[in-house]
C-alpha cells in the first residue's frame, strides 16, 4: 500500500484507489515476522529464557500459518506470549463501518455487509481497526457454552424485524465470530467441555458456523492460540482428540533454566514504588536466594511437581521483601536501608499461597515447607561464596567456621530484632568479629553496603549445616552455639 493518511481513506472508493491489498490474519502474521527476522529485530521483547527453545518453535508455527497449542505449567508466560503476537499484526486494518464481524471491504462475508456495499458501492463507509483492538481472550470454564463462543438465536431481534428463525439475521454472534480477523486466545483448553471442543471443528476446518439447526457458511479469519495446563488432563478434562489434530502446533514451555534469566524475569514483571527504588538497596545475593527459592520448590519432596511453581511466586515474593523492608525503615525512623536476610520471612506469605503441597507437605504445615524452602536456599548458595561444608567430616577436623563457632560457644549468643534500626543491625553484626575476618579472606570484594548482609548469610548458612542454632521469638532472631547453652546447663 502506497504511503497515504488514514484519515483521508472513509470510503471503499477511496480505499481502491489507495492500492490497499487485504490478506488473511495468518498471512499478516507470516508476512511481518519475516520482515522482522529479516532485519534482526526481536520478536517477542520481554521474554526470557526461551530464546532457544519456545521462541524459534512459535515462530516456525506462525510461519507454517498454524493454529497454536501452548503446552505448560502455570507461570510459564503462555498468555503472554500470545498477547505479544498482536505485535506482529498490520497497525491498522479497514474493516466496514457498523460491521460486528470486522468485515474486510474487499472480502465481506455478513449479510449486513455485503448489503451495505450493494446499496452504497463505491462509498461504503469504512473505518480503522488498530492492532491493540485485534486480540480477544477467553478464559475456558465449565460454564461456557456454544452460545458464548459461537452465537445464538436471537428471538427479540426475530420479532423487531419480523423475521423467521432460518434468517442468518436473528443471530446474535458470540466471541469467535466477533473476533473475525483478530487473534483469539482460549486459556486453558481442557477445562473447556467436551462438547464445546466438538463446536470448534468445523471453524478450525471449514470455516462454517451451526447454530440451531441451521448452518450459516462464514468463512472466519482467526489466528487461534489456545493454552493447556499438563496437569489439567487428568484432573479437569482433555482435549478431544480430533480438535487436538486440527491444531498445527503445539509448543512446550518451560520454567527459567538458570537463576540468572529468573532475576531477569522478576526484576521486570515486579510492581516497584518510585520511593521503594530510591530508598531501599539491594544486594545482588537477596535476588539470588529470592530465586532460588523457586528452584528449592520445583525439587522439594513437599511441593507437587505436577502443579508447578509459578514464576509470579518469586514476583510476588520479591514485591513483600520489598514491603518489609519498607515498613521495617519507616518504624526505626531511618530514610534508607538494605534488604536484610532476616526480611525473608515477610515473604512467607508469597510462598505459601503459590505452592501445592503433597500429603507430607500437608502434614508439615504451609509455613514450615516455606521457611525451609529459605533455608534450602540459603544452604544451597552457601558454597558459591564461603568453603563448603561437608556433611561428614572427622570430629577434630580443623573448620575455617572454628573461630565463629567458639565465638558463639564462649558468649550467650546474640539477637537480631526486627525492627532494629540500621545503626543498631551494623553494630551488633560488627561485634561478632570474627565474621570480619571470614568476609576478608573470602569475600574481600565486597562493598560495605553489602557486607552486612553477607554476614548474615554467614550465620544463616551455618545454621543450615547444624554448626550453629538458630530461634525465633517474637520480635526477632537469636542465634547460639549448637550445644553450649546445654553443655553450661550441665
Amino acid at each position: 500500500m502506497k504511503k497515504v493518511n488514514l484519515n483521508d481513506i472513509k470510503t471503499l472508493g477511496q480505499l481502491k484507489k489507495s492500492g490497499y491489498e487485504s490478506k488473511s490474519i495468518k498471512d499478516e502474521l507470516r508476512d511481518n515476522l519475516l520482515q522482522k527476522i529479516a532485519n534482526g529485530e526481536e520478536t517477542f521483547k520481554g521474554i526470557w529464557g526461551y530464546e532457544n527453545s519456545v521462541i524459534p518453535e512459535l515462530e516456525r508455527a506462525i510461519l507454517s500459518r498454524h493454529n497454536i497449542n501452548l503446552l505448560g505449567l502455570r507461570g510459564q508466560a503462555k498468555t503472554r506470549l500470545a498477547r505479544l503476537m498482536v505485535q506482529l499484526l498490520d497497525e491498522w486494518i479497514p474493516v466496514i463501518s457498523g460491521s460486528e464481524i470486522h468485515d474486510d471491504p474487499f472480502e465481506p462475508i455478513s449479510r449486513y455487509a455485503k448489503e451495505l456495499i450493494k446499496e452504497k458501492g463505491e462509498e461504503t463507509p469504512i473505518e480503522w481497526l488498530h492492532r491493540e483492538e485485534r486480540f480477544y481472550e477467553k478464559l475456558a470454564t465449565p460454564d461456557v457454552t456454544v452460545a458464548d463462543l459461537i452465537g445464538d438465536v436471537d428471538p427479540i431481534k426475530a420479532a423487531n424485524l419480523k423475521l423467521s428463525y432460518a434468517d442468518d439475521r436473528v443471530i446474535h454472534f458470540g466471541m469467535i465470530p466477533r473476533a473475525n480477523r483478530c487473534i483469539f486466545v482460549i486459556n486453558e483448553l481442557p477445562d473447556l467441555q467436551a462438547r464445546i471442543q466438538v463446536a470448534l471443528f468445523n471453524i478450525l476446518q471449514e470455516g462454517d458456523i451451526q447454530i440451531r439447526g441451521f448452518k450459516l457458511r462464514l468463512p472466519l479469519d482467526l489466528q487461534f492460540v489456545f493454552t493447556a495446563n499438563p496437569e489439567d488432563y487428568t484432573n479437569r478434562g482433555s482435549i478431544v482428540t480430533p480438535l487436538k489434530d486440527r491444531i498445527g502446533s503445539q509448543i512446550l514451555t518451560h520454567y527459567p533454566d538458570t537463576v540468572e534469566i529468573a532475576k531477569k524475569i522478576t526484576k521486570q514483571e515486579a510492581q516497584m514504588d518510585a520511593r521503594q527504588k530510591e530508598s531501599i538497596h539491594i544486594p545482588e545475593m537477596a535476588m539470588d536466594i529470592l530465586e532460588q527459592i523457586s528452584f528449592e520448590a520445583r525439587n522439594s519432596e513437599f511441593v507437587d511437581a505436577k502443579s508447578g511453581v509459578s514464576a509470579r511466586m518469586s514476583i510476588t515474593a520479591f514485591e513483600n521483601l520489598l514491603s518489609t523492608a519498607e515498613r521495617r525503615a519507616l518504624k526505626s525512623g531511618d530514610a534508607e536501608t538494605t534488604v536484610r536476610l532476616s526480611d525473608f520471612m515477610g515473604v512467607i506469605p508469597s510462598i505459601t499461597g503459590k505452592i501445592e503441597l503433597v500429603y507430607e507437605g500437608e502434614q508439615e504445615g504451609a509455613g514450615s515447607v516455606a521457611e525451609t524452602l529459605v533455608e534450602d536456599s540459603i544452604k544451597t548458595l552457601f558454597g558459591k561464596y564461603f568453603p563448603k561444608i561437608d556433611k561428614l567430616e572427622h570430629k577434630d577436623a580443623e573448620s575455617p567456621y572454628d573461630n565463629l563457632i567458639a565465638w558463639f560457644f564462649d558468649g550467650e549468643g546474640f539477637e537480631l530484632l526486627d525492627e532494629d534500626s540500621d545503626e543498631a543491625y551494623k553494630r551488633k553484626l560488627d561485634s561478632v568479629t570474627p565474621l570480619n575476618h571470614l568476609l576478608n579472606e573470602y569475600q574481600p570484594d565486597t562493598s560495605k553496603q553489602d557486607s552486612y548482609f553477607l554476614k548474615e548469610f554467614l550465620l544463616w548458612g551455618l545454621v543450615s549445616h547444624k554448626k550453629l542454632s538458630k530461634y525465633r521469638f517474637t520480635e526477632g532472631y537469636q542465634f547460639k552455639d549448637l550445644y553450649g547453652s546445654y553443655i553450661r546447663g550441665l
